[in-house]
C-alpha cells in the first residue's frame, strides 16, 4: 500500500464519520421535538381497569359496560381537545391550557351512559372507573403535569 491510499482511506474514514454525526444529530433532535408515543389498547384498558375497581363495582359492572364507559370517556377526551386524529410525527403544539376536572367528566359519564345503556346501579361505580381509567393513562405515559388549584378556578 503506498501513503496516497492510506491517506485516501483516512479521509474517507473521517467523512463517514462526520456525515453519520450530522444524520444521527439531526434525527435525534427532531425526534425530541416530538410527542412521545403512547400507545392506547382498548382490550389492555379495560383489563387495567376491571383489576382495580373495587370489589363492589365489580361486581355491578361488567367488562363490556366498562368497555362502554371507557369509549365514553375517550369520545370526552378528543371533544376536549385532548386525543387529536393524526399524532403519527406531530410536534407539541397545544397552544391553550385544558383543565380537565373529574367532576365534569363524572357528570358526563352519567349521563352519557343512561344514553348507552349502560346501567349505573350507584354512582361511585363512575368514579371508580374514572380512577382506574386515570391511573391506566399514567401508566402507559399519556397523562400531562397535574394542574395548579389557579387553574382550575
Amino acid at each position: 500500500m503506498d501513503g496516497t491510499t492510506i491517506v485516501f482511506a483516512i479521509v474517507a474514514a473521517v467523512c463517514v464519520f462526520a456525515i453519520a454525526a450530522v444524520a444521527i444529530g439531526r434525527e435525534a433532535r427532531r425526534l425530541d421535538s416530538l410527542a412521545p408515543r403512547v400507545v392506547y389498547w382498548i382490550d389492555e384498558a379495560v383489563d387495567f381497569v376491571c383489576d382495580r375497581i373495587p370489589e363492589e363495582s365489580q361486581a355491578r359492572l361488567t367488562p363490556d359496560e366498562v368497555e362502554r364507559l371507557l369509549v365514553l370517556h375517550m369520545r370526552w377526551l378528543h371533544a376536549k381537545g385532548l386525543q387529536p386524529d393524526k399524532v403519527g410525527d406531530r410536534r407539541q403544539d397545544i397552544d391553550e391550557q385544558v383543565v380537565i376536572t373529574e367532576d365534569t367528566l363524572i357528570a358526563y359519564l352519567l349521563g352519557a351512559a343512561e344514553d348507552e345503556g349502560v346501567e349505573l346501579l350507584d354512582d361511585v361505580d363512575a368514579v371508580a372507573v374514572v380512577d382506574a381509567h386515570l391511573d391506566y393513562f399514567e401508566a402507559i405515559g399519556a397523562v400531562g403535569p397535574e394542574a395548579g388549584l389557579d387553574d382550575v378556578l
